[in-house]
This record gives C-alpha cells, sequence and structure tokens, in this order.
C-alpha cells in the first residue's frame, strides 16, 4: 500500500473511539473467557493474530511467526504499523514457560491450532481466546478475526471500520470493472499434485468479491466442504480459466514452469496468467486490514491486464517468473 495511503488507514484504525464496556465476555471451541478490563499485556498465538493487533495500533508482547522470516514477524505491510516494537517470537512448540514470563493479560489464539489440553494450561496463566464453535483453528473468517480482536483490545468500533474500508474498497473495484463479472479464476498452487482452491477458501471469496468465480469443474471435483481439490499433473484442464493464479510461497516459478501439459492451457498460450511469489501470496494468507490493501495495491493492476482480452498483453508478475511465451 502506498505510504500516503497506509498512514490514512493507520490514523483512521487508531483515533480514539469511546472505550468498549469490560468486562468482554466471549463463547468459543473450549467454553467461555472473560476480561474483566482492558489488557496492556497481550501475546497472540494466532499466526496471522499480530497483524490484527497492530491495525489497531496494539503491539502485542508476544507473537507467532508464520513463515517468511522478517524481523518480529512483520511482514511488509505491516512494518510501518509495527514502528521499533519488539514482540517476543513466541516458539512454535507452545512453552508456558516462556508465555508465563511475559505476563500477560490476555492469549489470543484463534488461529493457532491449539488443543484443548493446551487451552486449559494457557488460561491458567492468562484468559485465553480461542475460535468460536462454529469455526476449526484454521477457518475464522478474516473479518470475524479483526473485530473479535477489536473486542479484545476494547477498539471494536475501529475495527469495524477497518474491516468496511477494506470491503468498500472490494466493492469499488468491482464496480469499476464490470468486465470481470462472471469471469473464472483458478488459484493454483503446484507441489506433487497440482492443489486448485474451491469457492470455500477465503482467497477464493475475495475474488468473488470483485465479480470472479471459481471454475465449475473444481468445485464438482471437490468434496462437500473442501478448501481445496488436488488434480493430477496430467489433467490440467479443469484450471483452464479465464485468468490462471499461480499462488507460490515462494519467488521460484520452476515448478510452475515445468508442468508439461502447461502449454497445452488456453490461458498459458493467451497470457492470461498471474504469479503471486512470496510477498504477495504472504498478505492474500494473513487476510488483514492491513495486508488485504497490500493484495489490492498490488493484484488489480495485474488483473486488469490479464483480463482486458488481448493476447499481446505483458503481465509482469507472470513474465518477472519466466511463465510467458
Amino acid at each position: 500500500m502506498p505510504l500516503p495511503k497506509l498512514a490514512l488507514l493507520l490514523a483512521l484504525l487508531t483515533t480514539p473511539v469511546a472505550a468498549a464496556d469490560f468486562p468482554q465476555v466471549f463463547e468459543h471451541r473450549f467454553g467461555e473467557t472473560t476480561l474483566a478490563a482492558k489488557p496492556e499485556r497481550v501475546v497472540t498465538l494466532s499466526y496471522i493474530g499480530q497483524d490484527h493487533f497492530l491495525a489497531l495500533g496494539v503491539v502485542p508482547v508476544g507473537t507467532r511467526d508464520f513463515y517468511g522470516d522478517y524481523p518480529y514477524a512483520a511482514w511488509p505491510w505491516a512494518q510501518a504499523a509495527l514502528g521499533d516494537g519488539q514482540p517476543l517470537l513466541v516458539a512454535d512448540e507452545i512453552s508456558y514457560e516462556q508465555i508465563a514470563a511475559l505476563n500477560p493479560d490476555v492469549i489470543e489464539a484463534m488461529w493457532s491450532g491449539i488443543s484443548q489440553e493446551q487451552y486449559t494450561e494457557l488460561s491458567k496463566i492468562a484468559p485465553v481466546v480461542a475460535a468460536e464453535a462454529q469455526f476449526t483453528n484454521w477457518d475464522t473468517p478474516w473479518d470475524v478475526q479483526a473485530i473479535t480482536i477489536g473486542r479484545i483490545v476494547g477498539q471494536q468500533e475501529n475495527a469495524e471500520a477497518g474491516v468496511a474500508q477494506i470491503n468498500q474498497r472490494f466493492a469499488d473495484i468491482a464496480a469499476d470493472h464490470p468486465e470481470w463479472q462472471g469471469l473464472t479464476v483458478a488459484v493454483v498452487s503446484v507441489g506433487e499434485q497440482v492443489e486448485v482452491y474451491t469457492s470455500n477458501h477465503v482467497i477464493s471469496k475475495m475474488f468473488g468479491q470483485l465479480g470472479f468465480v471459481t471454475p465449475e469443474a473444481v468445485d464438482t471435483a471437490a468434496e462437500n466442504g473442501a478448501f481445496y481439490v488436488e488434480f493430477s499433473p496430467e489433467n490440467l484442464s479443469a484450471i483452464d480459466a479465464d485468468i490462471i493464479v499461480w499462488f507460490s510461497v515462494e519467488d521460484d516459478a520452476s515448478a510452475i514452469q515445468n508442468l508439461i501439459l502447461r502449454d497445452r492451457l488456453a490461458a498459458h498460450a493467451e497470457g492470461r496468467e498471474i504469479f503471486t511469489g512470496k510477498v504477495l501470496s504472504g498478505a492474500f494468507s494473513f487476510a488483514s486490514v492491513l495486508s488485504l490493501g497490500y493484495v489490492l495495491d498490488h493484484l488489480v493492476p495485474e488483473l486488469a491486464l490479464a483480463a482486458d482480452g488481448d493476447p499481446a498483453t505483458i503481465v509482469p508478475s507472470a513474465q518477472a517468473a519466466g511463465l510467458t511465451n
């Protein structure tokens, strides 16, 4: 996100509003947690939790390091919000001693993978807020997580304002590009198999907000409620969408280049491919007020080029990854 936009967003999110009433009660998959007062010292065990706190001007005293190897686990879109903060990186294998030493007032764990046993032990240290009962450890929607974290730190109104601003950006972009309505987008990750995200995946839903749809063949092949479906590299017909987004957590596109049947895809022949690479895929994965602004700033120009109907148009990310003819 360009710096002026980021500064404006941070100013909006950190503008004081009426303090939320405490106590706050949180019902979740492990029971019920009550925060008697606004916490000052926050530990987030959610792998993407720090972004949500930083968006509200709150620097956790402890945070989980998802991936990426950035100082203090702050990716490019979150570094300005982190400022000179230096949260402790909590061990991936949860250490109760390490967390207790941080003397937290609350432990947020909505996207953390903790078990009932770990919840019980962590609750001896501080109140723990886990994922709501209708969600698993890994599928709390980004906006629910953002607003719940807003409640935790007494900033629900600010959190709701940030979510509304991002959703309005999606709506405005969709309105500016009526030609995108109904176009298919296949979001594809390549490993030993070719994984394609179904319409249930949070990233597919983001494309849906812009007017795109998941190829019917992908959803048809998936089990009910599945987030992705695997296809053999010898059968890529289901991913030959209007646009293919090659989703990669690394900047190396060799696995995609080595797909023998990729040359037969019309999307490849006509230059309708986008490559995410490490940072853009990370921004998608964090799915926060901060990171989604970054996604839209960088993705929308690429979508416009990939969907312009001219096979001669070069999509910069695909060209940089060596995916163009």
